[in-house]
């Protein structure tokens, strides 16, 4: 098995942090339609209230949250997320639009945007965003050669995904990533706008996705279950340095439990065929800087027990093992496994649109360790 591990760079995963609201997919349930007229501006839940004979305050549309990390390897990352939700027909789920941003003690920064739309009674779905930044690394082992190296890079992203529901909960579509960072680059699809951790590596591909989503709310869900399949074919002709592939498989499940409470599961994994060592499969756990170990393929299991304290917080326990392998031989070594596990802090910050705020603590194997104030749920 080729394993490669990498010292750390800049921000942990402030990007990621940043859009975790946005990694939800299109969900096959559409929140009830109402006849109400209010400001197109304004995420209009109150509807229903309206309709009962009842009456409340519109919630507002925008919101801003800082976001910071820390973390013994990568320092303390400090940021921030401006969002606005729009709802663009009754039947359609909220729409999300974050601009976000970040800088580092170690001289590293980042900003973009990303939007989660939803037309046409959640018939459409699409998915968009970028992001740009400058990149300082410090590395222990540069690339493998076993001499220390100091590197500054310049990060740019752009991709964007489009779902069509084709029957019930089930949607195909394409996608499209373009990236001077290679390192699980289409993540960006998924809200994972964490290119970290490698010298850069020009990369552009294309992609088909399928996925099933009967999940009851796309971004705080409680019940139901997520499939989502698709894959990146980089390539040289599209403008990219290196022809490979990847392969991206994941699946949720959502059991309620006792008054308000919820375990959310995941297992996810992420294949390679003749991907440069930027191109590999990286960690992808909280506790874990993403780009410090690397493999050709990597698994990934965790657990989320989410509480609910009194319907404003919440308190969440959570775990899970991540595994780095070439062949499944690997597996039977024990440096092939990456554990984890930790608890946080649940803010209810947009509960008409599933968005939450969490304060997590996570802790790895050896010194991986790190405090994330973070928005969303990580799935």
């Amino acid at each position: 098995m080729l394993h490669t591990r990498l010292a750390p760079s800049w921000l942990l995963r402030g990007l990621a942090l940043a859009l975790c609201a946005v990694v939800p997919s299109t969900a096959s349930a559409s929140p009830q339609a109402t006849t109400a007229k209010v400001p197109d501006a304004v995420v209009e839940d109150a509807a229903d209230d309206v309709a009962a004979g009842t009456s409340k305050a519109a919630e507002s549309p925008w919101l801003v949250t800082p976001t910071f990390s820390v973390d013994p390897k990568l320092g303390s990352t400090l940021g921030g997320v401006a969002g606005y939700i729009r709802r663009f027909d009754p039947d359609s789920n909220p729409s999300l639009l974050t601009f976000f941003g970040g800088y580092s003690n170690t001289d590293s920064r980042y900003f973009g945007f990303a939007a989660d739309t939803y037309f046409r009674a959640n018939q459409h779905k699409l998915i968009f965003g970028a992001v740009s930044g400058e990149v300082r690394n410090e590395y222990d082992d540069f690339l493998g050669s076993g001499l220390p190296a100091e590197t500054q890079d310049n990060l740019g992203a752009v991709g964007a995904r489009y779902l069509y529901r084709l029957k019930g909960g089930w949607y195909g579509g394409v996608q499209g990533i373009s990236t001077d960072y290679a390192i699980g680059a289409e993540g960006l699809l998924a809200g994972a706008l964490n290119q970290i951790g490698l010298t850069g590596l020009r990369s552009n591909g294309l992609g088909l996705v399928a996925e099933f989503d009967d999940r009851d709310d796309v971004r705080n869900a409680t019940l139901g279950q997520h499939f989502t399949a698709h894959n990146v074919a980089y390539r040289e002709g599209l403008g990219g340095e290196e022809s490979f592939d990847a392969l991206h498989l994941s699946y949720a499940k959502y059991f309620p439990f006792g008054e308000g409470n919820v375990l959310a599961t995941d297992i996810r994994g992420r294949w390679t065929k003749d991907a440069p060592q930027s191109g590999f499969s990286s960690i992808d756990m909280r506790g874990y800087t993403r780009g410090n170990y690397l493999g050709e393929h990597s698994t990934e299991v965790q657990f989320d027990a989410r509480f609910d304290l009194n319907g404003t917080w919440g308190a969440a326990l959570f775990g899970g093992v991540g595994c780095l392998y070439s062949t499944l031989s690997d597996l039977d070594s024990s440096d092939a496994l990456f554990p984890m596990g930790g608890a946080g802090l649940i803010y209810n910050l947009k509960p008409e649109a599933g968005i939450v705020m969490r304060l997590d603590y996570a802790l790895g194997e050896d010194d991986n360790s790190a405090l994330y104030l973070s928005f969303g749920q990580p799935f």
